[in-house]
């Protein structure tokens, strides 16, 4: 991990940290902790929705081990620790499973040794690399240890496509799934202004002041993404309207701005 903190820049707010900081986190910076401070002013509800968008990912990936027996993960965007991590989802269900996180903040290279504490059975690794750079991942050695493309693999893109603009995204997408093969999985979570366009696209407005301009789509636009896959039920939906439980009773749709859906690669 020697060097991580070398390019650790506490002078700009970046996503990851501002992220911890809403969450109630310890990994972050007074500059991401004012831009936190501000989004929430634009928009109190923005730690439920965080909140739940992580716990999307939690279903997402108990779903996939346990209902639809994959064993290998791919999770591009992984953020800083908060327990579970996906590779303690998977790894209760199964746990011989494989996890490769990816992520290219130097602060989470920095805490990836919590991340590896794979059991015995299974493994984890941790690739420092970017998702507008998908070569970088699937060429990196990490991948190819520990990912058997001869078996399905869970694709996790989550909390990260609204920070991949137009017309990046869709390209780096499909370039991801393209040496996956049939039978894996895309669980993915979209950013969009349909519920409370207001305040959400303040808070966009204030991401795009720190240099983190964001795409915010609308349901159509979130479900092609999808095209040619086959939707696993309820479909493109608010993520704490997908396989809900207790925790998601009771949670106003306004306080979520964030689509999220898993399918199949046929």
């Amino acid at each position: 991990m020697h060097g991580a903190g070398d390019r650790i820049d506490t002078s700009t707010a970046h996503s990851a940290r501002v992220y911890d900081y809403i969450l109630g986190g310890k990994d972050h910076y007074p500059v991401d902790a004012a831009a936190g401070d501000t989004m929430c002013e634009h928009w109190p509800a923005l730690p439920v929705h965080m909140l739940e968008n992580r716990r999307f990912m939690h279903r997402a990936g108990r779903y996939l081990a346990e209902e639809r027996g994959i064993r290998q993960f791919l999770d591009i965007g992984t953020g800083l620790p908060t327990a579970p991590n996906l590779h303690e989802v998977a790894q209760e269900v199964a746990p011989e499973s494989h996890v490769v996180y990816v992520d290219n903040d130097p602060i989470v290279l920095a805490h990836a040794r919590a991340l590896l504490q794979s059991t015995p059975e299974g493994a984890t690794a941790y690739i420092d690399a970017d998702m507008h750079d998908p070569d970088a991942i699937l060429d990196s050695a990490e991948f190819r240890e520990l990912i058997d493309l001869k078996e399905p693999v869970g694709l996790m893109v989550i909390g990260i496509l609204h920070f991949i603009l137009p017309p990046d995204d869709r390209r780096l997408v499909q370039r991801l799934l393209e040496p996956l093969p049939s039978g894996s999985f895309l669980a993915m979570t979209i950013g969009t202004a349909d519920f409370a366009p207001g305040e959400v696209g303040r808070v966009a407005d204030e991401y795009a002041a720190q240099g983190m301009p964001m795409a915010l789509r609308d349901l159509p636009t979130a479900t092609s993404f999808f095209d040619g896959m086959e939707l696993v039920d309820p479909g493109v939906t608010q993520v704490h309207k997908w396989r809900p439980g207790p925790e998601q009773d009771g949670i106003d749709d306004s306080a979520i701005a964030m689509y999220g859906a898993v399918a199949r690669k046929v």
